[in-house]
């Protein structure tokens, strides 16, 4: 008992000689942006090696690698947790739920990595440990390493002087990568973050340079309507709005949902949010029954008060998590499950939308802007320039996406070609996909295309189409090894986005079926090999690994 006691004196004792030493230690971890008064932004080589200072200095950060980019750069991946998990597998029976934050994935945007950095250090190091309790954090603070190293003037007005930019080392938009995966850091995000860890909540940190007006952190969450409208209308009308009041009560820093003026030559028609397409990050994490959130620090704001707007944005969200987690933990499970059971109950009534109209909420939007005037620019377009009269405006916030047009939803897809892109792409998204043991002669919905209409100009590498088609109920032989896709399973709301024929963002958008719909070897309208299975049917089949 005594030696306990002693034992227990002598450690004490240590720990309170070490730890000014260790204070004095986590005070000198700065990054790049506070060690230059915010007038520059770190190189890779300076996030490497503050990842690794972390590591000197605790014991609760663990980093894997998203992914190896296009130019041999190690994209890593911090694990933040105490105990750290090894892997996914060891939260089994763990209270703590996962949150991923990402940054950088345009290398031109980078208040986020300068904030993830200090967030991660201050969780492990300052005094923000109580998150641990919680959540195992993952942080990519450094998505888009290859366009962070090709530094150029900034775009933005306010610094760093010189940033990366925008694409990475393909000469692509990784925030248009959601659907067809072509790159090595979405491909990464997908594989060994949301298929390995599942995080229930995806923050996604860009920077934004649209309408003018005085606050310095704007957000959005998913709007494409094919995604849980729980989800959504939690993440709109409770969600959202409390961290905003907390990051302003807290934190004294303004924010306001992303987005910019319908017109600005009369902002009083509202305020807009960007699209609902799906290979945007944020939408397509929604369509995955997960909380995902993009973070627009606001150009015009300099870039010290850029990089810690970003950085409290990020504690309101994670405190307002702490404080709701059973609520977000049981809202995610319930869009799974019904998600699951909608596929095994499939009627004439579930649908998809393919055409969206935007909608305001019930609720207005206050935006401290500027009056406006117009000038012209060099290509002779007329743009907005804000002038030194500041104003308030109070007007319709347009944020509800919803279907205009919709189609019905299938039992399952059958894909009648053995078209090995397309499976790698649905495998690689994390999708349930099983194939045909022996023929079955089932009765389908076909959708016979009209009108084909690929771009004139290319966009992220590609021709995207536009289709016209109609369909058409038949009876159809389907040969061992077709591909199955049953709705049945919790990304069903994602295969569809891929799957249906006029989805707005699909497969058939990115081309991967153009080899046949365009009529190569005769005059007659062709099928799109994506065939609709309406009602239930016994089929012998077996799951593609």
């Amino acid at each position: 008992m005594k030696l306990g006691k002693y034992s227990c004196l002598i450690t004490a004792t240590v720990i309170l000689l070490l730890l000014p030493f260790s204070l004095s230690v986590a005070q000198k971890t700065l990054t790049v942006a506070e060690s230059s008064n915010f007038t520059a932004t770190s190189r890779y080589a300076d996030v490497m090696e503050f990842i690794k200072a972390l590591q000197r200095q605790s014991p609760f950060i663990r980093v894997e690698t998203l992914c190896t980019s296009t130019e041999s750069r190690e994209v890593p991946l911090l694990v933040i947790g105490n105990p750290v998990p090894s892997s996914p597998l060891d939260l089994k029976y763990d209270d703590r739920t996962v949150v991923y934050i990402q940054a950088n994935i345009h290398a031109g945007e980078v208040e986020g990595k300068e904030a993830t950095l200090m967030l991660a250090r201050d969780i492990l190091l300052n005094g923000y440990s109580d998150f641990l309790k919680d959540f195992v954090i993952l942080i990519v603070p450094i998505l888009n390493a290859d366009g962070n190293e090709k530094l150029g003037k900034n775009r933005r007005d306010n610094g760093p002087e010189l940033a990366g930019i925008r694409y990475n080392g393909q000469n692509l938009d990784l925030n248009r990568d959601g659907i067809k995966l072509e790159s090595p850091e979405i491909q990464g995000l997908v594989q060994n973050v949301l298929n390995r860890w599942d995080p229930v909540l995806l923050v996604d940190c860009h920077t934004t340079n649209g309408d003018y007006h005085e606050e310095p952190v704007t957000y959005g969450w998913p709007v494409n309507p094919n995604g849980d409208r729980a989800i959504i209308q939690y993440m709109r009308d409770a969600m959202m709005p409390s961290v905003d009041a907390l990051l302003q009560k807290k934190y004294k820093t303004l924010s306001i949902p992303y987005g910019d003026f319908v017109d600005w030559t009369d902002p009083g028609k509202g305020w807009q949010s960007s699209g609902p397409e799906p290979h945007y990050i944020t939408n397509y994490v929604g369509l995955r029954n997960r909380l995902s959130i993009l973070l627009e620090n606001y150009a015009y704001a300099d870039f010290k008060t850029r990089v810690w707007g970003n950085y409290y944005f990020l504690l309101s969200l994670l405190e307002y998590c702490q404080a709701h987690k059973k609520e977000i933990l049981e809202l995610v499970r319930n869009a799974d499950v019904n998600t699951i059971q909608r596929g095994l109950r499939m009627s004439s009534a579930d649908s998809f939308a393919v055409e969206f109209e935007l909608r305001p909420l019930n609720r207005n939007v206050t935006i401290l802007g500027y009056e406006m005037e117009s000038y012209q620019d060099q290509n002779e377009r007329i743009r907005p320039k804000k002038t030194d009269r500041k104003r308030t405006y109070t007007v319709p916030l347009l944020y509800d996406w919803v279907a205009k047009r919709s189609v019905r939803l299938p039992f399952g897809y059958l894909i009648s070609v053995p078209d090995t892109r397309v499976l790698e792409v649905l495998i690689r998204h994390g999708i349930l996909v099983e194939q045909l043991t022996e023929p079955a002669i089932l009765q389908v919905e076909s959708f016979k295309v009209i009108g084909l209409q690929a771009v004139e100009r290319p966009y992220q590498g590609h021709y995207t189409n536009s289709v016209k088609g109609e369909y058409s109920v038949t009876e159809k032989t389907f040969p061992t090894g077709t591909y199955f896709i049953p709705m049945a399973q919790s990304l069903a709301n994602l295969a569809a986005s891929l799957l249906e024929p006029e989805s707005d963002d699909g497969l058939l958008v990115w081309n991967f079926f153009d080899r046949y719909l365009v009529a190569q070897w005769g005059r007659e309208p062709q099928t799109c090999p994506v065939y609709k299975l309406l009602k239930p049917a016994t089929i012998a089949k077996q799951t593609v690994k």
